[in-house]
């Protein structure tokens, strides 16, 4: 395997020690804009597949510097599929036939729902923020790949990911480590907004699926049937602080809940049906959402280093998405 990565503000190296000595494991610090340096890549290590996860992905710094989302995002997706398609153009009959592009987007793509419905797989775009809208861009530049050039693509939206390593500026890492330290739990409006949340390594068996079993150009909704509210999930991570990280000063951790000004353009509800992956594939997600939370925080609480270090480089606590212009 080769893991291409540009090394922006939210990767860390120290993410990779389980697998960064085994021999089938190789790393390439490189941006997928870099067309040169992509080609040189599929060149030197000959890949069956490619697994396009590389993305800017935080909504709030999608308002305040949407450019750096449509370089990655669109222009990046662009290059990379060029290349895989030179790429994929030059094998010959038996690793031409093997080969799949598996792009990975995001429900948000599919914008917001109201108190009842769900998204599948024949939902209509309607992207409602920079982030979102980015990504549907990619969505369709890749369709277009595979309609018009046969390039063996497939497409999978999946709903708001969580577990560790997952970089502190997102809603449940930022939670556990305020929390913890007894500081603000930032909280949107009232915390009404509702996610679909699937633990990562649920999204990783499922791409894992995805990539032996799926149908290129099919797109696949990718979801663990996890809908929660955000504030109903920020108060089952203060109860685990309480057990986990007991503190006398603070008591119940929920008394650090800090309601916030809201985002502009916040989505209300997503919510995912999977019945398509369920019923073709045979995946299913694996982790209930108070099990998968239950590790989560455990991680976050046992590698502070790892926390601090994300602290230091990434800024992960400032409050952005407020609109300032740049």
């Amino acid at each position: 395997m080769v893991n291409v990565d540009k090394l922006t503000y939210a990767a860390n190296l120290a993410s990779l020690k389980s697998v960064e000595t085994n021999a089938r494991y190789h790393f390439e610090h490189a941006d997928i804009c870099d067309a040169r340096r992509i080609a040189d890549i599929l060149a030197a290590y000959r890949p069956t597949a490619i697994v396009h996860l590389a993305a800017e992905s935080h909504v709030d710094r999608s308002i305040d510097a949407p450019a750096d989302f449509i370089e990655t995002n669109i222009v990046g997706t662009f290059a990379l599929l060029q290349e895989a398609r030179r790429y994929w153009e030059s094998q010959d009959g038996s690793r031409r036939d093997a080969f799949r592009f598996i792009h990975v987007s995001t429900d948000e793509v599919f914008g917001s729902l109201g108190a009842s419905g769900v998204f599948s797989e024949e939902t209509a775009y309607a992207p409602n923020s920079p982030y979102s809208a980015s990504k549907a861009s990619s969505d369709h530049l890749v369709r277009a790949w595979h309609a018009t050039f046969g390039l063996p693509t497939i497409i999978t939206n999946c709903g708001n990911n969580f577990g560790p390593c997952q970089f502190p500026e997102k809603l449940i890492p930022l939670a556990i480590l305020q929390g913890s330290a007894g500081r603000k739990i930032p909280v949107y409006g009232r915390g009404e907004n509702i996610r679909d949340w699937i633990f990562v390594d649920d999204h990783a068996a499922a791409l894992t699926r995805v990539l032996d079993k799926g149908v290129p150009g099919e797109t696949y909704n990718i979801g663990a049937r996890n809908e929660r509210r955000n504030i109903d999930v920020i108060r089952l991570i203060c109860g685990l602080l309480d057990e986990m990280t007991p503190n006398a000063t603070i008591g119940k951790h929920e008394s650090l809940i800090d309601f916030v000004p809201d985002r502009p353009g916040h989505d209300l509800r997503y919510a995912i049906d999977p019945g398509k992956i369920e019923r073709t594939l045979g995946w299913r997600a694996s982790k209930t959402m108070e099990a998968a939370l239950r590790t989560t925080v455990r991680w976050y609480l046992d590698n502070p280093q790892w926390c601090e270090r994300a602290r230091r480089e990434g800024e992960f606590a400032v409050r952005r998405g407020l609109g300032a212009a740049r």
